[in-house]
């Protein structure tokens, strides 16, 4: 069978400044590449803003990226386009557009691409649907969660989305409930596909508790609460703090980075909690599972997402989940066993948390819940799908 071309675009993705950003879109690639039968190539577009806010050292050091890389067994492209900090949110599907379409015309006449893709809905996805216009081909797009609740609901960027949803070939979705979400939009209900997440089984597998534990400098004999997600108002962690002066003697590690730390830190040291929650910073992805692996109870009182990641990969780890009952976790978990689900609320998480480890589920049975995931039969469906949108 002839290799399927695709041209795949996402702002989200590793490079060597940022390796945790959109850490599951490359592993997703690298298992769709490690297949054979796809010619992929992956566009991760730079945005970089105009004088004087270009010599800004962030911006400086994004300027320095290799603008073609093969990374994993990934080619990679980043073309560079105009980003307006703070205001030009509006403006970004059209930027990248622009940015992506002469290299995707070059290519195409070298080899035609059979599908233009999009890891998110914004603002990949009208760059996606753009460029595959001026190239003839069919257009798909992924949606993951905030990409939709957000940007979807934007007065900014909600028509663009709305948009791209009804001209794109075909749609995917992480859960049934974000498909719901997108049929809102006014697409039919049947042109979205549910595409579950993957996982790395190599990565992700239960460590031992004790020797997790002395790696991170936690005690033996304290229950461990773990949070894992950038520190942004969205992921709660928050309430997560919120709910430790109701939880005696247990400690609480956060991991991951972001513009909410501060803020975060000044609320466990108001809170008198400051002692029993350890901020680990940005954790590497393969260090996750320790972290994982040296908790009780895994805690994320998100605000929106489709199908966490970091849900399955926590149950991979043997660890059950306490987090909010949207649609992607209702589909997750399915038996009392892999978690709770309850509101974004002190009480709520406390007595969650609380009922977990006076009753603690065997860590066979948890592992359970991340059972049907892999990174394998992830970039299966999802080549399925292109190929089914090629010859459509």
């Amino acid at each position: 069978m002839k290799p399927l071309r695709v041209l795949s675009l996402s702002t989200l993705y590793p490079n060597d400044l940022t390796p945790n950003f959109g850490v599951f879109v490359e592993r997703q690639m690298q298992a769709v590449a490690a297949r054979g039968d796809v010619d992929l190539v992956l566009v991760n577009a730079v945005g970089l803003p105009p004088f004087p806010l270009s010599l800004h050292p962030r911006y400086r050091a994004l300027r320095g990226l290799a603008q073609e890389e093969q990374r994993g067994g990934v080619t990679v492209l980043r073309p560079r386009f105009l980003l307006l900090p703070g205001i030009g949110g509006r403006f970004n599907a059209r930027a990248v557009a622009r940015a992506v379409l002469p290299p995707a015309r070059r290519l195409h006449a070298e080899a035609p691409f059979d599908v233009i893709d999009a890891q998110f809905f914004y603002p990949d996805g009208p760059a996606a649907v753009a460029v595959a216009k001026a190239l003839g081909v069919p257009s798909s797009i992924k949606a993951r969660g905030a990409d939709i609740h957000h940007w979807g609901t934007h007065p900014a960027t909600a028509a663009q989305v709305r948009k791209a949803a009804q001209e794109a070939t075909g749609l995917l979705a992480v859960s049934a409930g974000l498909a719901d979400d997108i049929a809102e939009l006014g697409v039919a209900r049947g042109k979205v596909t549910l595409h579950r997440t993957g996982l790395d089984r190599a990565v992700f597998y239960p460590r031992d508790k004790a020797q997790s534990r002395d790696a991170l400098g936690l005690p033996r004999d304290a229950p461990v609460l773990a949070c894992v997600g950038a520190l942004i108002p969205r992921k709660g962690q928050r309430f997560a703090i919120e709910a430790m002066p109701l939880l005696p003697g247990a400690v609480l590690v956060i991991a991951g980075s972001g513009p909410d730390e501060a803020e975060l830190r000044m609320l466990a040291d108001s809170l008198d909690v400051i002692g029993r929650v350890r901020f680990l910073g940005a954790v590497p992805h393969a260090e996750l599972p320790v972290v994982l692996s040296a908790a009780d109870v895994f805690v994320l009182p998100t605000a929106s997402e489709g199908l966490a990641n970091a849900w399955v990969e926590a149950l991979a780890c043997g660890t059950p989940v306490v987090t909010t009952p949207l649609p992607g976790a209702r589909e997750l978990l399915t038996d009392p066993a892999w978690g709770a689900m309850v509101a974004r609320d002190k009480l709520a998480i406390a007595i969650a948390v609380s009922k977990i480890l006076e009753n603690p589920p065997a860590r066979e049975k948890v592992l359970e819940g991340a059972a049907p995931f892999s990174w394998q039969a992830n970039a299966g469906a999802l080549v399925n799908h292109w190929r089914q949108l090629a010859v459509s």
